[in-house]
């Protein structure tokens, strides 16, 4: 059985934004948010695209609540996998320096619209194995 989530909607943010917010957040919560975020990028663009992600990923690792943010490629694409501690964590990371620095030097070089899934954990099986966790 396959179990859909649905997915958020989130436009990309700019300086010219800053009261962007996520839709579909509760308004308290205090589970771990998972974030699965990929960025198809022109063929031409693929090496800068990569420094661009790897940039960002260290400054976002000191952001509070972050408890994983990894990037990954794959087909032309950077997918960002995040873990955050709960949905205000999620919230002041979007609003968060790094992430327009990211965006505003990324966005020249997409192929098309970012997808972004916003996750809800189901645990299963093996608790070591069957969730992402923050050790």
């Amino acid at each position: 059985m396959v179990t859909r989530v649905a997915p958020i909607t989130m436009r990309l943010r700019t300086v010219a934004e800053p009261n962007h917010s996520l839709p579909n957040l509760p308004e308290e919560t205090f589970m771990p948010v998972i974030v699965v975020a990929a960025f198809p990028v022109k063929p031409e663009s693929v090496d800068i695209a990569r420094e661009i992600c790897t940039k960002a990923v260290g400054q976002v690792h000191e952001e509070p609540g972050c408890q994983l943010y990894s990037v990954h490629e794959a087909d032309g694409s950077f997918v960002f996998i995040e873990q955050w501690a709960d949905a205000d964590a999620l919230q002041a990371h979007s609003t968060a320096p790094a992430v327009a620095e990211l965006v505003g030097n990324l966005k020249e070089h997409l192929a098309g619209a970012p997808d972004v899934k916003m996750l809800q954990p189901l645990p299963a099986g093996d608790p070591a194995k069957g969730q992402l966790r923050a050790d």
